[in-house]
């Protein structure tokens, strides 16, 4: 058997499906679409330097990798790989190959210093230490049965607040801008953000095939969004992409408002499963997510590597 690594090619519906149904069945806890697996690579940030790569066998799909610069970083060199490959297909070489293949590509771009998600287990751990990469911080993905859960009554709005969709702000998004730049500068990161461009994010982020901006639910006071809960579906299951809150209005309980005020009204909409992930040290967020009812189903590790 013949492993051998190329380019994703977007143009191709097979090609593309192959590497979404690769991911999913290696990441069955987020959500993997072709059309979104084209956008990431159609729509990355030029300066990312970004490419999606697959591991064939004898013509088939069995590894994917995505991989890119951090261009959005005020330190240059930092890039990421994240490497999959189907668990039926282990160690037929795809995954070493996949590393091998990113490593010089990234490096040659002017990386020094490579990120990767890592699931937590005993196999793939290994694989990741043996390769040079060591342990950092780790994050959960977490599922709500959202058929059958009984969900809290939301909590009520504090004076001054009401509930909005995302959808309410599609003839000017950019206060939704600002507000992902802000809470995302918050978020648990191994590299940080400079979060500016707004025509990338609108191609990037808010034009995502995966975005249900009615189901995005949006804190507003003083006519300015100051939390959210952003919603991305694919047919029966949702997940949360992101939930955040500025920090003048923190501590007002807003992402759990927004939040439950999501979950219910896609429960409406006939969604029955939820997905979404938390780091494990995020408490804050992982108690609202328990107080909704979602279990952990699942963990990765992020791992970095030195180069030179």
């Amino acid at each position: 058997m013949t492993v051998l690594v190329r380019d994703l090619r977007p143009d191709d519906p097979a090609d593309v499906a192959a590497f979404a149904h690769v991911r999913h069945l290696a990441l069955p806890y987020i959500l993997w679409t072709p059309e979104a697996v084209v956008h990431r690579l159609v729509h990355t940030h030029p300066d990312a330097r970004s490419r999606s790569l697959v591991a064939e066998e004898d013509g088939e799909t069995i590894g994917t990798a995505q991989i890119g610069l951090v261009h959005d970083s005020p330190e240059p060199g930092q890039a990421y790989l994240n490497v999959y490959v189907r668990p039926d297909r282990v160690r037929h070489g795809a995954g070493g190959l996949l590393v091998r293949t990113s490593e010089e590509y990234l490096a040659a771009e002017g990386a020094t210093k490579l990120f990767a998600w890592v699931l937590d287990k005993p196999a793939d751990l290994a694989f990741a230490e043996r390769h040079g990469y060591a342990r950092r911080r780790s994050a959960h993905f977490l599922r709500l049965d959202l058929a059958n859960a009984t969900l809290p009554d939301p909590p009520p709005p504090p004076p001054g607040v009401e509930l909005r969709t995302a959808a309410d702000f599609a003839d000017d998004p950019r206060p939704m801008f600002e507000l992902d730049a802000e809470t995302l500068a918050d978020e648990p990161s191994d590299v940080d953000i400079e979060f500016t461009d707004y025509e990338a994010w609108l191609a990037e982020t808010w034009r995502h095939p995966l975005l249900n901006r009615e189901l995005t639910s949006v804190a507003v006071a003083d006519g300015r969004p100051v939390a959210f809960s952003v919603a991305y579906t694919d047919g029966t299951r949702y997940s949360t992409a992101m939930t955040g809150t500025v920090r003048a209005h923190r501590g007002r309980g807003l992402a759990k408002l927004a939040k439950t005020d999501s979950l219910r009204r896609a429960r409406a909409a006939g969604y029955t499963e939820a997905l979404t992930g938390n780091d494990t040290d995020n408490g804050p967020m992982l108690a609202v997510n328990k107080w909704l009812g979602y279990e952990i189903c699942g963990t990765e590790v992020r791992h970095v590597r030195e180069l030179g």
